[in-house]
């Protein structure tokens, strides 16, 4: 059966290759820092705990002595009119009709992976294609996605990173003090009360912790689960899905999403380090009272 397994291969080939072209071309650091990601996804299961920890440490070490090199840039690709846009459109049409189609056959896909595996699938699919319409080398392709990934360096482990702070705080029972201390402040019975704490407590989580999906076991423990769910009756689904909107709102607003907010402005040469997240927060508190209006209708 195809799962997670087939998603953590093409993960852990493609940063095989990254770290073969730093290496040969004596980028030390940046070799040994993507040679460590391609031994977590490849092998990250049979590391162990330990293992892994100590796997997490060392990228942690190779990150802060600062010897990691941007990326020294890709010559522009030919331009080849609006083809270029169809490799990027493959991947979610994929994505959505692979899921659809995976999951009439459990027996080849597992079910509950269909999506990520559909995505990966989607991401083969488009760049075959788009080095067919490119006329392009996987050598090039390849070089511009190093380039990528050296440019946006540490950062672009920190969404695993965050989730998996997320899941160590749940495990701590962070959610269940959050939640003694909300249930202080929460009238008793009230069901607004309940949604703008939990709404807020995801975007707030989220700004500290860089990552919805970080926040989510905390809030969902201290206040979506036993409030939301068993408390007013409301649709699990709704208010997992809701809620991480709201907390997405919050990514909106924080530099620790740094690969959201902080890396495009170092990419675009912006004057303003923070000029992106400036540009969003317009955006982002209209959105989150949308979420809790939204989530109080759906419940209320």
């Amino acid at each position: 059966m195809i799962g997670l397994g087939f998603v953590y291969l093409v993960a852990g080939v493609t940063f095989v290759i990254f770290a073969g072209q730093s290496l040969l071309a004596r980028r030390w650091a940046n070799g040994a820092f993507q040679s460590l990601i391609a031994l977590s996804f490849m092998a990250g299961d049979r590391l162990g705990d330990v293992g892994n920890g100590a796997l997490v440490l060392a990228l942690v070490a190779i990150a802060a002595t600062g010897r990691m090199r941007r990326g020294e840039g890709t010559p522009a690709p030919m331009d080849r009119g609006a083809r270029v846009f169809v490799p990027a459109l493959v991947i979610p049409a994929v994505a959505l009709l692979g899921t659809l189609a995976f999951k009439q056959f459990p027996a080849l896909v597992d079910p509950k992976q269909a999506t990520l595996v559909a995505l990966a699938a989607g991401t083969l699919i488009a760049l075959a294609l788009g080095l067919y319409l490119m006329r392009a080398r996987p050598a090039a392709a390849f070089a511009a996605g190093r380039g990528l990934i050296d440019e946006i360096g540490w950062a672009a482990m920190m969404p695993q990173m965050l989730a998996s702070l997320g899941a160590v705080f749940a495990l701590a029972g962070v959610g269940e003090v959050v939640g003694g201390l909300m249930g202080q402040v929460i009238p008793t019975g009230s069901v607004i009360g309940a949604v703008v704490a939990y709404a807020l407590g995801m975007a707030v989580f989220t700004m500290i912790m860089g990552n919805a999906f970080a926040a989510f076991p905390v809030m969902a423990a201290a206040i979506g689960v036993p409030l939301l769910v068993r408390g007013a009756g409301g649709d699990p689904a709704i208010v997992a899905a809701v809620g991480m909107l709201a907390g997405f709102c919050g990514t909106l607003m924080t530099p620790m999403a740094a690969n959201f907010n902080l890396v495009p402005a170092v990419l675009l040469e912006l004057k303003d380090r923070y000029g992106v997240i400036r540009a969003q927060i317009p955006t982002a508190l209209p959105l989150l009272l949308f979420n809790i209006l939204l989530l109080y209708w759906m419940i209320a």
